[in-house]
């Protein structure tokens, strides 16, 4: 059985973060930091001597720029990177840039605040690296330090029978590494009347309202970051904001999305797990449910209460996945009525909300 550690590069030109990120990363068993870099220069020079699995990268530095670093190794040596940014809205939008330009995911440099914060963003900052080193870069292992793994029912008491049919359908998505892109190409696709969507992606808070902007200028239906109260309709997707969980609600027929706090659910907030719960029970066959590429578990209990409550549940195939972690949950649980490529799976959802 291969013990070797995942071996972490972390390049920030702060000290304290690069401190910061080596005691977090340090404190899991399976991960080690091999070196730390103060820019991409040094970085570089270390890269020369030994190659990490996975690098963290600030965007922002002095002498070269992150994007810059990261299109030089993505030409010359792919390696998963993960962005390590600051919680600033104008920064949002070149981190969003790191993951056209092939990182891997997205995670807000750890902040010092309560106890229950920096706990939270170490179970996150953990995760997402151990994601990374499984990821499949262009084309396009379970931990040994136990976290609390809640169900749903933190969030969502335990499931009553879902309402009866309305016409309209509701199609409910869960992604995480590799799922900014993977959604792009799955909704750059979709026309201005394809039926209403609510997604969870993983990435943290703010930088769900910049990619939520930056979808709505590039396809056909509305896209935005979710808010309490919003309505689901057809043209448009809701995005569940960073940090929040999202519902899907029913008055009636309509239907509508509540965001609420509550506790990490499958080591995350949002969870796709506590959204896929809510459309089996208000939606139940009205739904349509898809889980695409990420590391973990979430969401493949959610997708199996949908299932059995009469909706039709699509995983996104292992070709084309980032880390088929998620949907390969969900097949292994029964929880899927079709594994398609990513680029079926727009049709698929066409061809079930007529």
């Amino acid at each position: 059985m291969d013990t070797r550690k995942i071996r972490v590069l972390i390049v920030d030109d702060s000290a304290v973060v690069r401190q910061t990120l080596s005691d977090i990363l340090a404190s899991d068993p399976e991960i080690e930091v091999m070196a730390t870099a103060s820019d991409p220069f040094v970085a570089a020079e270390r890269l020369r001597q030994e190659s990490p699995d996975v690098i963290t990268l600030d965007i922002e530095m002095p002498r070269m720029d992150g994007l810059t670093f990261l299109q030089k190794i993505m030409t010359q040596h792919p390696i998963p990177v993960v962005i390590c940014s600051s919680l600033a809205e104008e920064g949002a939008q070149s981190t969003l840039k790191a993951l056209e330009y092939g990182a891997v995911d997205i995670i807000t440099k750890p902040r010092l605040g309560s106890k229950q914060f920096l706990e939270d963003s170490r179970v996150a900052l953990c995760q997402t690296v151990k994601a990374a080193a499984l990821a499949r870069l262009r084309p396009l292992g379970p931990s040994h330090k136990v976290e609390p793994k809640l169900s749903a029912d933190a969030v969502l008491g335990p499931g009553t029978h879902a309402m009866s049919e309305t016409t309209e359908k509701v199609v409910a998505i869960g992604a995480s590494t590799g799922g900014t892109e993977a959604l792009k190409s799955l909704l750059e696709v979709l026309p201005p009347d394809a039926p209403g969507i609510v997604i969870v992606q993983h990435m943290p808070e703010l930088f769900t309202r910049a990619f939520a902007n930056r979808l709505d200028k590039l396809c056909n239906i509305t896209v935005k970051e979710a808010e309490s109260n919003d309505t689901v309709i057809r043209g448009r997707a809701l995005i569940a904001p960073g940090n929040h969980h999202m519902l899907l609600k029913r008055s009636g027929a309509r239907y509508y999305v509540d965001i609420k706090d509550g506790p990490l659910v499958c080591r995350h907030r949002p969870s796709v797990d506590v959204l896929f719960r809510s459309a089996a029970r208000y939606a139940g066959q009205n739904a349509v449910g898809v889980i695409l590429t990420g590391m973990g578990d979430d969401g493949a209990n959610g997708l199996l209460e949908m299932r059995q409550a009469g909706a039709v549940t699509i995983a996104q195939d292992e070709a084309t996945c980032v880390v088929f972690g998620m949907p390969k949950e969900a097949i292994k649980r029964s929880a899927v009525s079709k594994v398609l490529p990513l680029d079926a799976v727009a049709g698929a959802i066409l061809a079930h909300a007529r």
